[in-house]
């Protein structure tokens, strides 16, 4: 081997070697930090946190016997993303977990040399946070939240339950929603165009706007909502879920805690699931795995949840068949 290759080759491993070389030191303590992109008093926040923290148990990590982990919540604000990675990035953590894309990317701009493992993250080629799917390449490896079947999933879901729908809104503010809300509208408008329905984007970017976006769809008989991914519609859910009952429109949400809060049907990927399996790639990860090595994966279980008295509330009659194929029907 000629010395300029070989030089090359020792410079190229440089950043690799000492984190592997770090974490395979028996007997010391592992630091793990971990950035959120919600609110640390939001209860599923809080199930994500039980999730992980049992997973990484059975794995063998125990907190403050040999793993120490540090939480810090954006509450989806972009300024405390970047102050929150800066932070979590100075304390030279052995692993960097992030919690949605924002998270991500804000950690991936604070640092390329610590492991990252995200979860719940849309679209990790795009956003620059791995070269491809199957290799990474980087220092960042996990779980997206993107399936495009969900898009087509939603209208039928909604259509079965409001048979005379002739249009659905999509609610999303392009500041947060994945892919600036266009992640899902093309599934969602060939089967919108299949069905016959108008499709129409209600975009917004405040609390205000929000209850205009909805009343402004009940005015319009047989009309539907679909309220999409998006951190922003998340962190005020509860408002979301109530105005739409109130003003009477149908909705369909893309995680199970908008229906287990009031919302009528949701059908999304399992967080708690992702959650579990990003343990996974942290054990790997402080085991001395690159996570260039670890392939992304995308989300391989589902969860429709019917509000039974929601629906009721709304006059509608939920088909048997629709109940039979949820995962939980809430009474």
């Amino acid at each position: 081997m000629r010395r300029r290759e070989f030089m090359s080759l020792i410079g190229s491993a440089a950043v690799a070697w000492p984190l592997a070389v770090r974490a395979q030191e028996p007997g010391r303590m592992r630091r793990v930090g971990v950035l959120f992109a919600f609110f640390d008093n939001d209860p599923e926040s809080q199930v994500r946190i039980a999730v992980f923290q049992q997973e990484l148990e059975s794995l063998g990590w125990r907190e403050g016997s040999n793993i120490q982990i540090e939480y810090r919540w954006a509450s989806g604000d972009p300024e405390r993303f970047r102050a929150f990675a800066a932070e979590l990035v100075a304390a030279r953590p052995d692993v960097l977990v992030a919690l949605a894309s924002p998270s991500a990317e804000a950690l991936a701009r604070a640092t390329r040399m610590i492991p990252i493992v995200f979860a719940a993250v849309s679209d990790p080629v795009r956003s620059g946070l791995a070269t491809s799917l199957s290799a990474p390449g980087g220092n960042a490896t996990g779980f997206t939240n993107f399936d495009t079947a969900l898009g087509a999933k939603w209208v039928e879901f909604l259509k079965e339950l409001s048979p005379r729908l002739a249009r659905v809104a999509l609610l999303f503010n392009p500041a947060t929603a994945p892919g600036r809300g266009s992640a899902y509208l093309q599934s969602i408008e060939a089967v919108a165009r299949s069905f016959g329905i108008e499709s129409i984007h209600a975009t917004v970017s405040n609390v205000a706007q929000i209850e205009d976006a909805i009343e402004a769809l009940a005015g319009r008989p047989d009309s539907g909502l679909i309220v999409m991914p998006d951190i922003f519609m998340t962190n005020h859910r509860d408002l979301v879920t109530a105005l739409a009952t109130r003003y009477g429109v149908p909705a369909i949400y893309p995680f199970r805690y908008f229906a287990q809060g009031g919302g009528l049907i949701s059908y999304g990927i399992d967080l708690s699931d992702i959650f579990r399996r990003a343990a996974g790639y942290v054990d790997k990860v402080l085991r001395g795995a690159t996570p260039g090595s670890l392939p992304v994966q995308h989300p391989d279980k589902f969860e429709l949840v019917i509000n039974l008295k929601t629906a009721r509330t709304l006059r509608l009659d939920v088909p048997r068949i629709l109940l039979a194929r949820a995962n939980e029907v809430i009474e």
